[in-house]
């Protein structure tokens, strides 16, 4: 049997470091000027436009346009949504699960969990959370399409209600796992439920909605005086979307942002040491990839995995960690970050620009073209990343281009294959429950039925691999579980599905009035534990 702990989550270390860089610092002047342009915070500026001594204000990479998470998954939106809207359980400090509204969550049967309700637990419109709430949460998931977190799931579960706060999850086969993949689901009251993503409403979390524009990504919340645990530190947050990192950094010096997530190594080293802020840094658990189109048809050159080995060979890794992530991440040794339960080392990356001229070569590809997309925001220095990769694939007599996406465009779209064709995608994969089973289901679980409705990794479809990951994961125990699932990620690995990937550390930065940022290695922390000090 399993049972949950409820303990809290964890903080992430300060962090100091060297000087800074004459880049950095080149950096830094250029992006001041543009920083400056910002608007203070309507409602709850301070005398030097700021954020008010009552109110803790967010600045994130990426528009949050939304307050659940159907589709739109990035790190730090977690944080803010899981302030509104709750799950049975929540991922919290050593990647364990906690429980959450549920004060009951056990696997008593292979293929059957128990789960029991708290007593009392109510939205912030008076109304209990209910299990028919929970049943609605599952089907409004599994009712839209291209969603990240069902891509997670080997199965939908089927709820079976036994009374007012009791049911049963069952499973077709075990689910070993259940109680973390649960932690993404997150309920809202049935009535207001559906499947698309909700901005607004009645959630069971700490704090409540005041005003929301999903299109600009500014939300304002405050207490929810109904909440069924403790009551937050921070009365008000405000959330902003700053798409341009040296807007951040300078709104974040000057006091006018509180927290800034997901930053590049130039803005931690410009960051290091000033008065009144603080870094915090952990190791992550997200991969970080360029990752192939596996919907090329036969007798296209990335059909062929010797092609996509060959390409591979044209990056140097050791330089873009080195330089310009600067040392702030790892490469990937694996095909998921290795900081997850389960995982392996499956392989290296290795740069050998002659071996990949020649292998392109000997395969007939003399004057390859490749299409690289990606999304700004999708990682820190993916821009400085590209240019770098572009320079390296030309190298090797490769014609690569670029085309980059501003958040909240239609490069969903472009992912599922619905529009323009590409060859590479520069992406990240969060894993929101802290084991390999999860990365590998929703990367490389791909079925033909799940890609009819383009619910499939870019198209990556190998159903041996998919059977082998499907039989590793309902394996209950956990020694022969790791033994099946090193094995398939070694299959994976030789089906060359990257032309490069790496796992950067998680680094957040925060003014020192903030406290108690108990930042996780899932890229978020519990709003309602932060305080605010002066």
């Amino acid at each position: 049997m399993t049972r949950i702990p409820q303990d809290p989550a964890s903080s992430g270390p300060d962090v100091r470091g060297p000087d800074i860089s004459r880049r950095a610092m080149l950096r830094l002047g250029a992006g001041a000027s543009a920083g400056l342009a910002l608007a203070p915070l309507a409602g709850c500026a301070g005398p030097t436009g700021g954020p008010g001594p009552g109110a803790i204000s967010l600045g994130l990479n990426r528009s949050l346009v939304s307050l659940d998470n159907k589709l739109n998954q990035f790190d730090a939106a977690v944080t803010v949504q899981r302030a509104v809207r709750q799950g049975l359980t929540r991922m919290g400090k050593g990647l364990l699960p906690e429980l959450v509204l549920a004060d009951r969550f056990e696997m008593t049967e292979p293929t059957r969990w128990t789960v029991r309700l708290r007593d009392g637990v109510r939205y912030s419109d008076g109304s209990p959370v209910t299990v028919k709430d929970v049943a609605t949460a599952l089907k409004m998931y599994w009712g839209v399409n291209g969603s990240f977190i069902i891509g997670l799931f080997p199965e939908r579960p089927a709820l079976e209600p036994v009374d007012e706060r009791t049911f049963y999850l069952h499973t077709k086969r075990p689910v070993p796992i259940l109680d973390q993949l649960m932690a993404n689901i997150l309920i809202s009251p049935a009535a207001k439920n559906r499947p698309e993503e909700l901005s607004g409403g009645a959630g069971s979390g700490p704090y409540v909605v005041t005003s929301a524009n999903s299109g600009t990504g500014e939300y304002a919340l405050a207490v929810n005086h109904r909440y069924w645990g403790r009551r937050p530190a921070t009365p008000q947050v405000r959330v902003r979307f700053v798409p341009e990192e040296s807007s951040r950094v300078v709104a974040l010096r000057s006091g006018e942002l509180d927290v800034i997530d997901t930053i590049t190594p130039d803005s931690a080293e410009q960051l290091r040491g000033l008065p009144g802020v603080r870094l915090d840094r952990t190791t992550g658990t997200r991969v970080n990839q360029l990752f192939f189109n596996f919907r090329k048809p036969r007798g296209h050159p990335l059909a062929d995995p010797r092609v996509r080995e060959a390409l591979s060979y044209a990056i140097d890794g050791t330089s873009l960690v080195d330089d310009v992530l600067t040392g702030s991440a790892q490469q990937a040794e694996g095909v998921v970050p290795l900081a997850l339960k389960g995982a392996i080392r499956t392989g290296r990356y290795v740069h050998d620009p002659g071996k990949a001229r020649k292998q392109l070569a000997a395969l007939g590809h003399r004057d390859l073209k490749v299409k690289i997309i990606w999304e700004s925001g999708e990682f820190p220095g993916d821009t400085s990343v590209m240019e770098a990769v572009l320079e390296m694939l030309r190298s090797v007599g490769v014609r690569a281009t670029l085309q980059q996406f501003e958040p909240g465009g239609d490069i969903q779209q472009w992912r599922q294959g619905r529009r323009g064709d590409w060859d590479v995608l520069g992406n990240g994969f969060s894993v929101p429950t802290g084991h390999a089973s999860t990365s590998l289901q929703g990367m490389y679980g791909g079925t033909p039925e799940k890609e009819k409705t383009r619910d499939t990794y870019q198209g990556y479809v190998f159903p041996e691999i998919a059977g082998r990951l499907a039989d590793a994961s309902a394996e209950t125990d956990e020694k022969t579980r790791n033994a099946k699932l090193a094995a398939v990620q070694k299959e994976i690995w030789n089906t060359r599905p990257c032309l490069w990937a790496f796992v950067p550390d998680v680094v957040l930065a925060r003014r020192s009035r903030v406290r108690d940022v108990r930042l996780l290695q899932l890229n978020s922390y519990d709003l309602a534990a932060v305080r605010l000090e002066g």
